[in-house]
């Protein structure tokens, strides 16, 4: 019996020595992963990103299609529909779309919205100045300037998952897949230069 007891002692003592060790094993390397730079991210990323929910999985939907399984953009879809840019965005092979969410549009005055509504070829021009004829990769948003297919440039800066366009709406979340496009949804609506 004396022995067991001597077994069992031992045995806590050991375990009790090896589990700092894991510990302390385990640590190391996420001290060292935190003092290096973040990468840009892979997958889909943002702090707004858990609360975009979808209907489905958008990668295989072309771009008016994919946007309209987010309830959280219906009001850009809807301006999109006004401005009869559906087939035309539909129609291009690999484009980014910096979506602004509903929030976006709520920040915009009633009447300025209404005024924008109405009037389809200013409708049209802000809402191509969200636009880029080519993907984007998160990578390329560190420091980007990109021509929009309004034809103005539109600029991206940030680092790690934490990214703003033309220096104020924020990316809340950012390279969501479609089949011919990457979305980066953003919180306020953009204006083309005048």
């Amino acid at each position: 019996m004396r022995s067991t007891r001597m077994r069992t002692a031992k045995a806590t003592a050991a375990a009790v020595v090896t589990i700092p060790l894991v510990l302390v094993g385990l640590a190391s390397p996420s001290h060292a992963r935190e003092a290096s730079p973040s990468p840009s991210p892979s997958g889909t990323f943002g702090s707004g990103c858990s609360a975009l929910s979808q209907k489905a999985n958008t990668a295989k939907d072309k771009i008016s299609e994919a946007a309209a399984a987010y309830p959280q953009l219906s009001q850009l879809v809807s301006a999109t529909v006004r401005a009869k840019l559906n087939g035309t965005l539909d129609g291009k092979p690999h484009i980014t779309v910096f979506a602004p969410n509903n929030q976006a549009f709520q920040k915009v005055t009633v009447s300025q919205l209404a005024s924008l509504l109405s009037n389809e070829g200013q409708l049209k021009k802000t809402l191509t100045y969200h636009v880029v004829d080519k993907q984007i990769t998160p990578n390329q948003l560190s420091n980007g300037s990109f021509t929009t297919v309004e034809g103005s440039k539109l600029t991206t800066s940030g680092s790690g998952t934490s990214f703003k366009v033309n220096g104020k709406a924020n990316i809340v979340c950012g390279n969501i897949k479609a089949a011919n496009a990457t979305i980066y949804v953003i919180d306020t609506v953009l204006q083309p230069p005048s």
